[in-house]
C-alpha cells in the first residue's frame, strides 16, 4: 500500500501540473488533430482503399503523438530542477517509473479516444468498437510504459527531442505492426479469433518489456 501510496502521490503531482499548464494535452492533441486532417485529405475517402489505409494512419498519429508525448515526461521535470529532487526524496526509483508510466497512459488515452471518433467521422470507418478499443489499451500500456523508459534515457541528453524517437520507435515498432494488423482485421469485421495471433504479440511484448522497464529503470536513472 506504501508503495501505491507514492505512486498516486506522483501521479497527482503531475495531473495537477498539467491540468494548470495544459502544455502536453493541447501539443498532443493538435498534433494529432493535423496528422489526421492531413491523411483525410491525402485518401480518397469514397475509395474502398481509404479502409485499408486507416489502419496505418491510426498508429502512425499515435505513434508520433505519443512519442510527443514521452518526450515531456522528464523534460519538465529537469527544466525546472525536479528531477534531482525528486530522486533524493524517500521514494523507491520504481515508484517514479510506475508513476510516470501512468501518468503517460491518462495524457495519452483521452487523446487517441478523440481521435478514434474523429477518423470514424471522416473515414466513415467503425474506428469505435470493443474490438480496437482492447487493441487501444494493450498496445498504450506497452507503448506508454517502455517509452517512460527511454525518456528517461533521453533526457539527459542534449539533442534529447531527436534522441527519443531515434531510440525508442525501432524497439516499439514490433507493437505497432501488431495493433495495425489486429485493427485491421478489426475493422474488417473480424471475430476475437482472428485477430488472436496478433493480441497474443502484443500481450507477450507487454509482460517482456515492461517488466524489464521496470527493473532496468533504477540504473538508467542512476547519476
Amino acid at each position: 500500500m506504501k508503495f501505491w501510496r507514492k505512486v498516486f502521490a506522483i501521479v497527482r503531482k503531475d495531473v495537477i501540473s498539467e491540468l494548470r499548464s495544459r502544455e502536453v494535452i493541447i501539443a498532443v492533441l493538435v498534433f494529432a488533430l493535423l496528422a489526421v486532417l492531413i491523411f483525410n485529405f491525402a485518401f480518397d475517402t469514397n475509395q474502398s482503399g481509404a479502409v485499408a489505409a486507416v489502419p496505418g494512419i491510426i498508429w502512425v498519429t499515435f505513434a508520433f503523438a505519443g512519442t510527443l508525448s514521452l518526450n515531456r515526461a522528464f523534460i519538465t521535470e529537469r527544466e525546472s530542477g525536479c528531477m534531482e529532487a525528486l530522486l533524493m526524496s524517500p521514494i523507491d526509483r520504481e515508484s517514479i517509473f510506475v508513476a510516470k508510466a501512468i501518468d503517460s497512459l491518462i495524457f495519452m488515452l483521452p487523446v487517441e479516444i478523440l481521435v478514434l471518433w474523429i477518423i470514424q467521422v471522416l473515414f466513415n470507418v467503425p474506428a469505435i468498437t470493443w474490438p480496437i478499443i482492447v487493441i487501444t489499451l494493450l498496445t498504450t500500456i506497452g507503448f506508454s510504459t517502455v517509452g517512460t523508459l527511454f525518456a528517461a534515457m533521453a533526457v539527459n541528453t542534449r539533442a534529447r527531442e531527436l534522441v527519443l524517437p531515434i531510440l525508442f520507435l525501432p524497439v516499439i515498432s514490433p507493437l505497432i505492426i501488431s495493433a495495425v494488423k489486429a485493427t485491421t482485421v478489426a475493422l474488417n469485421g473480424g471475430a476475437w479469433g482472428d485477430m488472436m495471433q496478433w493480441l497474443e504479440i502484443i500481450g507477450g511484448f507487454d509482460i517482456i518489456f515492461v517488466t524489464a522497464s521496470y527493473l532496468v529503470f533504477d540504473f538508467v536513472v542512476e547519476e
